[in-house]
């Protein structure tokens, strides 16, 4: 069922996208909490406060997240179709091919290729655009659904981080327990990315934590 629940997500948005949101939502949370036991020292800290503003600040920016993804999705393929457009009244073929050598440029493939076959790259990309007719730039299903799972990625993991405070009645124990179970999932966020990517999972793990606490230490120092 897990990975039945994966593969489904997968579809949807990109895993190290996801794990990218899941990463930001921590931080955000970790900042929250870790920020609150200054306020715990000084004046003690209500826990009410803390879990209406911890869930608050993670589904805001759960919604900002989704609404900048639907932007970047909509400036993305109007920026595809200007060049589809440009590629068809270009005029001359080498004028065509430039544009497409610029925008799809041979660094970015990963394997080696010689300068034959990325000519015929080029030229094969070349005939397919002067064939085909431009698309209208709309939202698909996918693109709302990737945006509806980033709101809910971010604001989600907010849930570990104020679970504690609705089952342990000290709140200092609680806010001990809330700090810890984010810097676990950090691990655990920094050990799927790199089982994803191919990368040293342990490794990955401890320095998703250490980025994270950095970027947390950084938030608070500066006030945010």
């Amino acid at each position: 069922m897990k990975s039945s629940l994966f593969s489904s997500l997968s579809n949807i948005i990109d895993p190290g996208d996801a794990l990218g949101e899941v990463l930001f939502g921590l931080i955000m949370a970790l900042t929250w909490t870790v920020g609150s036991r200054l306020i715990l020292e000084q004046e003690g800290l209500n826990v009410r406060e803390l879990v209406i503003a911890t869930i608050g600040c993670n589904v805001a920016w759960g919604t900002i997240d989704a609404v900048l993804f639907v932007l970047g999705t909509t400036f993305y393929k109007s920026r595809r179709l200007r060049l589809f457009r440009q590629i068809k009244a270009a005029k001359s073929e080498a004028s065509a091919l430039t544009m497409i050598e610029k925008e799809f440029p041979i660094e970015e493939v990963p394997f080696a290729a010689k300068a034959a076959d990325r000519d015929a790259l080029y030229r094969s990309l070349l005939a397919l655009a002067r064939r085909a007719d431009p698309l209208k730039v709309s939202l698909s299903k996918v693109d709302i659904g990737a945006a509806i799972a980033i709101f809910l990625l971010v604001s989600a993991t907010s849930l570990p981080a104020v679970a504690p405070f609705l089952f342990i009645a000290n709140a200092e124990l609680a806010l001990r327990v809330s700090n810890l179970f984010l810097i676990l999932l950090l691990f655990v966020t920094g050990y799927a990315w790199a089982s994803f990517s191919g990368g040293k999972p342990l490794r990955a793990g401890v320095t998703m934590i250490c980025l994270g606490l950095l970027l947390v230490s950084i938030a608070i120092a500066l006030g945010g």
